[in-house]
């Protein structure tokens, strides 16, 4: 049975069949020069990203502006006057891989810079999914991604929450947060039998709505030892020992 999924469009595709899950999907489509367009015209703003790859790598904001057209990779920013122009650009950048285009969220930020939120979905050692951990993930100055491994900063998720939630909604959003951590495994795991954990990125809009902006079939499980609750990092430990992905001393 398949454990890792490394394909965004197929895991995508496998867990919008759950209403419930699909209302938390941004619109997500492969990438092709009139789609690109399409989605500029309703959007305004989308990310394009890599089909397969990790820690944010290749992921471009690619912005309508001024009449114009922008976009962003790493730090470097790119200004077009046509759209053609713009779409060349891309196709210098992507190459003949395969590429996804995705509604970009205007995401909540924390010190002026843009974070989303790491919710982790495990396996229990009796086999039910339970919702075990979250943690924010701050972007880098001027970057466009969150991920640690390219220069995010990880924080506990009520302090990123605390400057635009009172405490109860902070309660209620969390709340959520975990059982939506758990439909998406459960709806993933119904179309591929093998997972046992999945790293679920979350982004947070203006309006306080939860998006679903990846999910991850091999998640970073150490990523939670930043928390002063160490029973949180323990428990997730504890849970991939248990179903095999870190091997017991």
């Amino acid at each position: 049975m398949q454990r890792f999924v490394h394909s965004k469009w197929r895991k995508t595709e496998a867990i919008k069949v759950n209403p419930a899950v699909r209302e938390h999907i941004p619109d997500t489509r492969q990438l092709g020069k009139a789609t690109l367009e399409a989605m500029l015209s309703e959007y305004g703003m989308v990310y394009v990203k890599p089909d397969k790859g990790t820690f944010g790598k290749g992921v471009i904001r690619v912005e309508r502006e001024n009449g114009g057209f922008k976009f962003q990779s790493g730090t470097t920013i790119r200004t077009f006057s046509t759209y053609d122009g713009l779409y060349d650009g891309l196709k210098r950048v992507t190459g003949g891989r395969q590429y996804l285009v995705q509604k970009g969220i205007h995401l909540l930020k924390y010190g002026g810079r843009r974070f989303d939120i790491r919710v982790m979905v495990q396996k229990s050692p009796a086999g039910r999914w339970e919702s075990t951990a979250m943690v924010g993930r701050v972007a880098y100055p001027g970057k466009i991604v969150t991920n640690y491994h390219s220069g995010g900063t990880l924080k506990p998720v009520p302090t990123l929450l605390q400057a635009h939630m009172g405490e109860s909604e902070r309660a209620a959003f969390t709340g959520g947060l975990k059982r939506l951590g758990v439909s998406v495994a459960r709806q993933l795991e119904a179309a591929y039998p093998g997972i046992k954990e999945v790293g679920i990125d979350i982004a947070v809009d203006r309006s306080h709505k939860s998006w679903i902006l990846e999910v991850n079939t091999c998640p970073d499980p150490y990523i939670f030892r930043v928390l002063k609750d160490k029973d949180i990092s323990r428990k997730v430990i504890r849970y991939a020992k248990a179903y095999g992905r870190i091997k017991s001393k």
